[in-house]
This record gives structure tokens, sequence and C-alpha cells, in this order.
């Protein structure tokens, strides 16, 4: 009977096989936060998917792994993957206990260690945040407080799910390795230890205040600073302030993502920044000089003679300050000619002996 084909690496973060670093680690992240253990209690065929992802993820992630994998994959037209599986040929190996450090350069999970075992520890889950901005203030920048509430160490056994004064024991089942092996002639075929679900220990007096999980949900509040110049969307990561690792691990990243409110005034182009400025007929035909609003106060800009709707006028150095790099945008003032309502007496005369003595056809070009 037929078997199904194991999926590469890339087909299980959902990736091409061309893919960026950047896109492998999205990748992984939508999808470590999905299947995560602790937001799908109990459920094995997620915590499966959820392994199989980080495995998935370790290869790629590693530049040299992934370039060996590659090349492997292209020369026997195969090529699949199984989390800590590796498919060779017509061989599916898992865990191959001694033989597991042959090949653990070319495919390792998360990082070998002596006698064959693999280490658990688990990078924590990254957490994204929105903070609201006004318009001003994301201009000038601001230092604010943001409450997050995520897994964090438990504060009574400082992560290790035992009782204080207790601590996990090696797991009698696999001895600490986290899985077992049968044996298949001239491989050993390994599966997770049912006893101890990989961890390689077993909690037998667990903490009474996160029930042995080693985690508890906490708020916190951290101070952060929003640079100048930040726009809608934009995203601030603090490393280590996300969640907490599993087994030692490393804790995950805080993005905080900003939420600009609108300006009323200003419309963002980038860096630049665009405002209308309102002028008469007059002004536009004679030319002036009128007050335009920025950022930090007003400015006198010069409107040339013959000046029409819509111009933009430059005044540089005048816009939002850049992310990356220094200085700041322009302000750009859109000229925008204002036609009177109601005109009095002698407005009319003037306008009407203007329109007699004018030669200028503005249409001309429509039938030319």
């Amino acid at each position: 009977m037929a078997t199904a084909t194991p999926k590469s690496p890339y087909e299980i973060l959902g990736v091409p096989k061309g893919a960026s670093a950047d896109e492998i680690k999205k990748a992984y992240r939508k999808l470590a936060r999905e299947y995560h253990p602790d937001r799908n209690p109990g459920d094995s065929a997620a915590e499966d998917r959820f392994k199989e992802v980080q495995g998935a993820y370790d290869l790629l992630s590693d530049p040299e792994k992934r370039k060996q994998y590659d090349a492997f994959g292209s020369a026997n037209g195969r090529g699949g993957f199984r989390g800590a599986n590796v498919n060779f040929g017509d061989f599916n190996v898992q865990d191959l206990g001694d033989l597991g450090d042959l090949f653990g350069g070319l495919f390792g999970g998360r990082g070998g260690r002596a006698g064959g075992g693999t280490s658990r520890a688990q990078r924590g889950a990254d957490v994204e945040v929105e903070v609201n901005l006004s318009f001003e203030d994301s201009l000038k920048g601001v230092e604010t407080k943001i409450p997050v509430t995520l897994e964090t160490a438990c504060s009574e056994c400082h992560g290790s799910g035992a009782k204080p004064g207790t601590a996990p024991k090696i797991c009698p089942e696999c001895n600490g390795r986290g899985v077992v092996a049968e044996s298949q002639g001239f491989f050993a075929l390994s599966q997770p230890c049912p006893r101890c679900r990989g961890n390689g220990t077993v909690i037998e007096d667990p903490c009474p205040r996160c029930s042995g999980s080693g985690r508890e949900r906490r708020t916190k509040r951290y101070t952060v600073k929003i640079p100048a110049g930040v726009k809608d969307g934009t995203r601030i990561r603090l490393k280590g302030k996300g969640e907490a690792g599993f087994a030692g691990g490393e804790a995950g990243d805080l993005y905080v993502v900003t939420r600009v409110q609108p300006s009323k005034l200003y419309e963002r182009r980038g860096n630049d920044l665009v405002v209308d400025v309102p002028v008469t007929f007059s002004e536009a035909a004679l030319g002036a000089t009128v007050e335009v609003p920025t950022p930090d106060g007003q400015v006198s800009v010069k409107v040339k003679p013959g000046t029409q709707d819509g111009t933009l006028l430059r005044v540089r150095g005048k816009g939002a300050p850049k992310l990356k790099g220094s200085g700041r945008g322009d302000l750009l003032a859109r000229v925008r000619v204002t036609v009177p309502k109601k005109l009095k007496k002698r407005e009319r005369e003037l306008l009407e002996e203007l329109q007699k003595q004018s030669h200028e056809d503005p249409r001309e070009a429509l039938f030319s």
C-alpha cells in the first residue's frame, strides 16, 4: 500500500523553497502561536504539529543546515521531513540513538547532547501589542508605559513546575532521553516517551501555584520609548520581553505596533507632510507672501504671480523626522485658490472689467 510522502520543511511552514530568512521567520511565528501547547492544552494533535513546525524552523533558520538540506534533497529527488524525522531515500529515520550524532550536524532538531538525546529547551513565543498615538506625538516621539499580559515563569517554582523544595526527576521510562527506541534491524526507530511526553523528566510533587506547568499568566508594564517620526504600523522590537521559554529556553520578543491617529491638518507622504493653503484669486494672480503652518510653527512662503490651484510649494526640512538616518522630510504647501461666494458691487464691477480685458481662453486647449 502506498504511503504518503513526508512533507518538506518548506511545506510544513508554508513557504516556497526560495523564501527569505524573514519570510521563514514570519511563517514560523504565525504557526507557533497557533499550535503552541499553552494555547491548546490537552490537544495532542496541536502539540505534534507544534513540534513539526519547530523542527522545520530549526532546520531552515540555520543557513548551513538549510544549504545541506537543499543539496541533499536535490541529489536524491526527495527531501521529506517530519519534525525530528529525516527521509533518506527509502528509509525514514527518526532519532537514531547513537547514530543521531552522525546526522545531527546535517538534520539536527534543537541541538544535540552527549548520549544521543536532544535538548528540549524552546524559545518563548513572541507577543505583539498596539499603542495609540496622536499625530503630534508620532512626530516628536514619546515615552509611554504599556501593559502586556503574557505567559511567564511561575513566580513560586521559577519555571521548574515542581513544588518549592523539590525538583523534577529523571523519567524512569526513558532515563531522561525523552524518547524510547524500538529496534528495526540496522536502525533504531524512536518515538516520544509516553511517560514524560518527551520532556525527559517527570514531576512527582507539582507546584501548587501553577499545577506543574511551570508557567503563569501575568500582566507586566513596560516603559517603551517611541522614536520621533513613527508611522501608523511601525513595529518596535523589545528583545526578550515576550513569553518565557520552555526548559530554560530564551524568552520571545515583544513587538509594539504604533497606531497613529490621522491629522486634521496634514497629510503624510513618507517623510513629507502636505498641508492645504488657501489663497485668494488676486494673491494667486498677482503673487503674495502667505503664512503656512508647520509642526514647528508658522513660516512665510512666497506665492509667485500666476500660481495655479494645486501647485505644491516646498519648504525643506519642515516635514516628519526620519526614522532611519538623520534629518527630516519636507513640508509641501498645496495652493488652494478660493472663489468668493458673494461679491460686493465694486468687486463685481472690477471682475467684469477684468473679464472684458482678458484675452486668455482657459478652454482653448480642449478644442485645439
